[in-house]
């Protein structure tokens, strides 16, 4: 069956493409994987857990992590009880983390490591309603998540009653905004409006052999939270990099055919290769910055000719795969959003055979409302491409872009 709650992804990559790796992070120097029955077990026990604890449906719980498996994990758990999410960013104050905390009323929170326990714990002071703080690191006198998954481990309650009462338009996370215009906004999402939009982007990739990904943007944003959402859905296992200055060790351990970013990482990556091409002396320079100029001059909706081609295919061979595999060697595309990309930079990834789809979208949209295809016919470099399958949009008079359809809520 279809899935209809964020929570049904787990039962329908079980029956359509159960995976020995559906997440993994790297430990103790090694690759760690966790398959679809791993994770399905896993989620199970900590939603029994929670529910031990008395947690009830609509209650809040809060995220402060860096990306990892535990995050799945408990966000998962949640949603199939019937509770909501409340992912944070590790980089706020604690009294950006109080104000949410006593906005959205939480009642638990897990805080990945020392640093943002004491943070946490902090910013909970005084407030009675927040009943415990968890860990994910295991850390001396503070009660550890795996604690939730043995209590649960141990509990044989069906759970089955409590996920069919779950609906797709309940609640199913509160993401607050950055607070630009003052205190943080709380953006309500439901499992309908994510999950419709994993379903539009799935729709919108006509790319085979999509296996593996690298995530590293944060999993509190919706953007790289959808992302792994529609992973989940594709059947594309998810790989969790150490962090932001191992992204191109991970990249080349991995070897994803697909991962998430912003123009910034891009935009680093194009200025590393060009620096090592300056680098270069005599013909091996020559060509580097041959292949670059014909990179620059090359137009994905057009045929430039026999020899334009000719030449650009040996430039693929003797420059551009370096580049490729400064990437894992496997990309087949990268999903980028958050910003404008730069045509150029765009352009030169499309030369050297690494496709960069560009997309736009808000919190509040779940995120997506547009997305380059990657058939020619819908795909233009500088564009954010045609909407996602199921969102309408409209250009208002004075240039607002409106947006309707399953992915949309409302801020609280």
């Amino acid at each position: 069956m279809e899935p209809t709650r964020l929570f049904d992804l787990l039962s329908y990559q079980k029956a359509n493409n159960p995976l020995k790796d559906t997440f993994s992070y790297k430990y103790d120097g090694n690759w760690k994987s966790y398959s679809t029955d791993d994770v399905i077990n896993i989620v199970d026990s900590i939603s029994r857990g929670f529910l031990k604890l008395g947690l009830a449906k609509n209650d809040k719980v809060g995220i402060v992590s860096s990306n990892r498996p535990e995050w799945n994990f408990i966000d998962l758990a949640l949603q199939q009880i019937g509770a909501v999410s409340v992912p944070m960013y590790p980089t706020i104050t604690p009294k950006d983390y109080k104000f949410i905390f006593e906005d959205s009323g939480l009642k638990y929170v897990f805080a990945e490591e020392q640093e943002l326990y004491d943070k946490v714990k902090k910013a909970s002071e005084g407030l009675d309603f927040i009943k415990n703080i968890y860990s994910f690191d295991k850390l001396e006198g503070i009660p550890q998540w795996t604690e939730l998954k043995e209590s649960g481990e141990t509990d044989d309650t069906e759970l089955q009653p409590y996920r069919d009462a779950v609906e797709p338009e309940d609640l199913v996370t509160l993401i607050y905004t950055s607070g630009t215009t003052g205190n943080p906004k709380g953006v309500m999402l439901t499992h309908r409006n994510v999950l419709s939009n994993a379903k539009a982007v799935n729709e919108n990739l006509d790319v085979e052999g999509l296996k593996k990904s690298l995530s590293f943007l944060p999993l509190c944003h919706i953007f790289e939270r959808t992302s792994v959402y529609f992973y989940l859905y594709r059947g594309v296992a998810v790989y969790y990099a150490e962090n932001l200055e191992k992204i191109g060790d991970n990249l080349k351990e991995v070897q994803p055919d697909m991962f998430t970013t912003v123009p910034r990482l891009l935009e680093k990556i194009y200025d590393k290769i060009v620096a090592k091409g300056m680098d270069l002396s005599g013909i091996k320079k020559s060509l580097f910055f041959w292949a670059l100029n014909l990179g620059h001059k090359f137009d994905r909706n057009k045929n430039q000719g026999a020899w334009y081609n000719f030449q650009l295919k040996l430039a693929n061979k003797l420059i551009f795969s370096k580049w490729r595999e400064a990437v894992g060697g496997n990309i087949k595309l990268i999903a980028s959003g958050g910003a404008a990309l730069q045509p150029r930079l765009a352009t030169i990834f499309w030369s050297a055979q690494i496709p960069v789809l560009e997309a736009y979208g808000l919190t509040e949209t779940s995120p997506g409302i547009a997305f380059n295809r990657y058939n020619k016919e819908d795909m233009l470099i500088g564009t954010v491409g045609p909407a996602l399958p199921g969102v309408e949009i409209k250009i208002a008079e004075d240039g607002e872009v409106l947006a309707k359809g399953q992915h949309y809520e409302r801020l609280l």
